[in-house]
């Protein structure tokens, strides 16, 4: 048995996931003879994602599609295949997506909102807060949302066909449980299936290694640029998130029930929870750029499980901006780590008030929290999480 991996899988990563980003790539997304919508397979797919919300669960959706979508709306020969060109295709073939989308899921009574992204709006830190905070409100309001690249001014991203690694930074970004990469196969292979009659397929990854990666070759198809290797890439970053992965046939109607029954697919799964997995990497990947010195009531709310709120800081050391790490002091000793809802100037004006003021002291509604306990971990006398 190769390493990494295990015989048997089940859905209940999916079953049970309070945040699923449902990911479609172009291949299924667009009907081959009209370069048009796949209306039939969109609207079943519609019906599962309203099944999903009905159940409790936050939803969104990653898509492919608007270059391919725009091509056949503007006429575009083979041959017109320049930069530009893709560009002012995905330019107009986002209104279409957008269009459609809102239309399926009206039907439902869903509300969609389309959110543009390019890796880059996910790497930075200020754009990654924004970003995230967006998405967050969507969900809260019982909002769709819809991501796509921002074709119309990415580059490198064009050409290589990114939006399954898209899709798991933004898993990442919300703290998703389950990640589905619906594809035009049925998942991993440990050959490729099209060349080898005995192709075996994987069920089960615990670990991305080398030997895995070399399963998932550089295949592409007709209408996407991406293939399973940038599905085990996207897998890889879910993983150290602790989110779990599905790579399964998608050319099916009602591609989500499939997964349920238990039809040929791969998973791949994380060691830990989305959360467990934040936290960790509060705790140890990341340098901090300030400290908050804080009362004992603030330290007992705290390991009580309480967001820390300005109320109960007494000083503020550092320049630091939003969304950085920064340690938590009582009495000169470091009790925990998180990341701060205000910038270092902000957070003096209020340190010390109630929650209840902040509008007032500084101008406009801001979070009450000055870290949330999501994005807080505390730390032991030697700096560990505890």
């Amino acid at each position: 048995m190769n390493s990494g991996v295990r015989l048997v899988a089940n859905a209940a990563p999916l079953i049970g996931a309070d945040k699923v980003v449902i990911k479609i790539g172009s291949s299924l997304l667009i009907d081959k003879s009209s370069g048009s919508l796949n209306r039939v397979w969109l609207e079943s797919l519609a019906g599962e994602i309203k099944q999903l919300l009905n159940e409790g669960k936050q939803v969104v959706l990653v898509s492919s599609g608007a270059i391919a979508l725009g091509r056949a709306y503007l006429e575009m020969s083979p041959a017109q295949n320049r930069l530009e060109e893709h560009q002012a295709a995905a330019a107009a073939g986002q209104v279409l997506l957008a269009h459609g989308y809102q239309e399926l899921m009206a039907a439902h009574d869903v509300k969609v909102a389309q959110v543009l992204l390019t890796l880059g709006d996910t790497e930075d830190r200020r754009r990654y807060l924004n970003a995230r905070n967006t998405l967050g409100t969507l969900l809260d309001l019982g909002v769709l949302p819809v991501v796509n690249e921002n074709d119309t001014v990415a580059t490198q991203e064009i050409r290589y066909g990114d939006n399954d690694r898209l899709a798991a930074r933004v898993a990442e970004m919300i703290s998703a449980d389950c990640l589905v990469l619906l594809s035009d196969v049925d998942g991993l292979y440990d050959a490729d299936p099209t060349a080898t009659a005995n192709a075996r397929l994987i069920p089960v990854v615990t670990e991305i290694t080398p030997e895995i990666e070399a399963m998932a070759g550089s295949s592409r198809t007709a209408y996407g640029s991406g293939g399973m290797a940038t599905k085990v890439v996207a897998a890889r970053i879910c993983m150290s998130a602790g989110c779990a992965t599905v790579v399964a046939a998608g050319h099916y109607e009602r591609p989500l029930a499939r997964i349920h029954a238990g039809a040929d697919c791969t998973w791949f799964m994380p060691s830990s929870t989305p959360l467990a997995a934040r936290k960790q990497w509060i705790a140890g990947a990341l340098t901090a750029s300030g400290k908050l010195h804080v009362d004992a009531g603030a330290e007992q709310a705290l390991r009580d499980g309480s967001s820390l709120l300005p109320v109960g800081v007494l000083q503020i050391e550092g320049n630091f901006a939003r969304g950085d790490a920064v340690d938590v002091l009582v009495d000169g000793h470091r009790i925990a780590r998180g990341l701060v809802g205000y910038n270092s100037s902000e957070a003096a004006r209020i340190k010390g008030r109630r929650s209840s003021s902040i509008e007032t002291e500084l101008g406009y509604a801001g979070r009450k929290e000055l870290i949330h306990r999501d994005d807080l971990v505390m730390l032991d006398l030697n700096g560990k999480k505890s």
